[in-house]
């Protein structure tokens, strides 16, 4: 298998990944409705980013590292789950306004760096990445590092295309949108990462 190959099963990786709509999806989906396509693909470019982390710890077999986020899987699970709570009553509760046109600016590093942390606050994302990246040959052996970046580092454009793609889309949707279903979209949005947030807060006891 050469490299090239490596680097387009990871694009499809990334892809497959971020693609399901979940609670990341809708905060994305919200903050771009709310504050513009750039704001809600900056956003995208965190889960981007910690579906790269998660790939290379799975790609290049970082046991400490895994060993360790899986361990402490409760508690991360547990204050991702509070997070998600509160963005979601926040949202539920707040009108989303129309989106606005101008970059994220100094928010940007916020908007990204919340949703890095809430992928983070799912370990076990380790285990998919791994069970994948073993379907698709990649070994875990040092002779294979080139393919293991390779392979992360399509993880990562791969995801971030997606984003790019559905911002782009959500933005163009919710411009012909009126305030009253802005309204709607946000609250429905907001009451669904609420219940995902305490399902998380239910089920993050220690095993």
């Amino acid at each position: 298998m050469n490299d090239a190959s490596f680097f387009l099963r990871g694009l499809l990786i990334g892809v497959a990944i971020a693609a399901p709509v979940g609670p990341i999806g809708l905060l994305c989906i919200q903050r771009t409705l709310a504050l513009g396509r750039a704001a809600g693909f900056v956003s995208g470019l965190g889960a981007a980013t910690a579906d790269g982390f998660y790939g290379a710890v799975a790609a290049f077999g970082l046991t400490l590292v895994s060993h360790a986020l899986l361990a402490e899987r409760a508690w991360i699970q547990a204050v991702g789950g509070a997070a998600l709570v509160v963005i979601g009553l926040r949202m539920a509760t707040r009108p989303t306004p129309r989106q606005g046109t101008s970059a994220p600016g100094g928010r940007g590093w916020l908007l990204y760096g919340s949703v890095l942390l809430l992928t983070l606050g799912n370990p076990l994302t380790i285990l998919s990445f791994a069970a994948v990246l073993a379907t698709l040959g990649v070994s875990l052996q040092p002779h294979a590092a080139l393919a293991a970046a390779l392979t992360v580092l399509g993880v990562f454009i791969g995801s971030g295309l997606w984003w790019l793609a559905l911002s782009s889309l959500v933005a163009r949707a919710g411009a012909a949108l009126p305030p009253r279903a802005l309204r709607l979209v946000g609250g429905v949005a907001g009451a669904l990462i609420a219940l995902v947030g305490l399902v998380g807060l239910a089920t993050s006891r220690p095993v």
